[in-house]
């Protein structure tokens, strides 16, 4: 194989790679525009001017929704066309992988301060509510609208996840050790409160399951960058660098990608898919006076498919870096990366 030959086929792989990557963020925007604004979204567009066979509905749309669709259209192609233009004209794999690595740190560190200051507020406004106090703190008229779901997800919820993902901008020194940390603190909170004082409320169980589904679903982009998922090593260890990143290569495109999508496209395709029917109808648990946050850990799913998207196209581009930079066995990765 020539070097040109070579060159364009890892273009192909990183066009495949950025798409994927850029085009799962623009899904993600596109349904939250669909399901809250009524938009009518790509395929309906197409289909106003006859390239699609999607159904539009017997409804159709008004002019706001069209219009939407226009722009979410454009965006789309844009999307695809900037990928294109960074895989085949004006790219470096390395500053690629680099800037997608930045946003998958930034997608879990914003994570990260949004459960755990929405898990603290919501764990207070339920005791509130269990105890009593909150319509004596808050009045009649607010105090009842904390016990709606709806109510205290847009008025609570979304402005404090609004204000994490500033946070997020500013504090780079997350780690997901002290989320870690707060399920352990939490469960042994938990049984003191129950054993010595017999104090025992749904909300207390809700806020650990809360982290805990949060730190199992955030924390895999960054077991991906740091090497550390379980792999079989027996073969893998004593392959050659190149052989490996061959392999890595490979596993991206055919496994990894495509499982983030089909996680993305079986739980947001319609209005009663598994993660957009929860989310739109600030869907609770049921069990007694217990946290109003089932529905963002249906939300997780959509952190954790995204974070991996990123990670994985991070690590796509890094292993065919190597590949046409020859990095040899001897070459550690903090010396690839200075």
């Amino acid at each position: 194989m020539t070097s040109t030959t070579k060159n364009t086929f890892f273009s192909l792989i990183q066009f495949i790679g950025l798409s994927s990557a850029f085009l799962a963020f623009v899904f993600v925007i596109n349904n939250f525009i669909i399901f809250n604004f009524g938009a009518a979204g790509f395929l309906h567009t197409l289909n106003l001017g006859g390239f699609s066979g999607v159904r539009v509905p017997k409804t159709g749309f008004n002019g706001q929704a069209v219009i939407f669709g226009v722009i979410q259209t454009l965006v789309i192609f844009c999307t695809i066309g900037y990928s294109a233009y960074r895989a085949f004209i004006s790219s470096s794999l390395r500053n690629d992988a680099s800037v997608l690595d930045w946003f998958s740190a930034y997608i879990i560190r914003a994570a990260f301060w949004a459960v755990l200051i929405v898990g603290l507020t919501d764990a207070a406004l339920s005791f509130l509510r269990v105890e009593g106090f909150h319509k004596v703190l808050f009045g009649e008229t607010a105090g009842a609208a904390i016990a709606l779901p709806s109510a205290r997800g847009l008025y609570i919820h979304v402005p404090l996840m609004i204000i994490s993902a500033f946070i997020a901008l500013r504090d780079r020194s997350v780690s997901l050790v002290w989320l870690a940390l707060l399920v352990v603190v939490s469960e042994f909170l938990i049984v003191i409160a129950r054993f010595i004082y017999g104090y025992e409320q749904t909300f207390m169980g809700d806020l650990v399951r809360f982290w805990y589904a949060a730190l199992f679903l955030f924390a895999s982009a960054y077991t991906l960058k740091e090497d550390g998922h379980v792999r079989v090593d027996v073969l893998y260890a004593a392959l050659k660098r190149k052989t490996k990143s061959t392999l890595n290569i490979i596993g991206i495109v055919f496994f990894g990608l495509p499982l983030c999508w089909l996680i993305l496209a079986r739980g947001m395709w319609g209005q009663s898919s598994l993660i957009n029917s929860p989310m739109l109808n600030f869907e609770t648990s049921m069990s007694g006076f217990g946290m109003y946050v089932k529905y963002l850990m249906a939300a997780f799913l959509i952190i954790f498919a995204l974070s991996m998207i990123f990670q994985f196209t991070a690590y796509l581009l890094n292993s065919m870096a190597d590949i046409e930079e020859k990095i040899t066995d001897d070459v550690s990765d903090e010396e690839v990366n200075v």
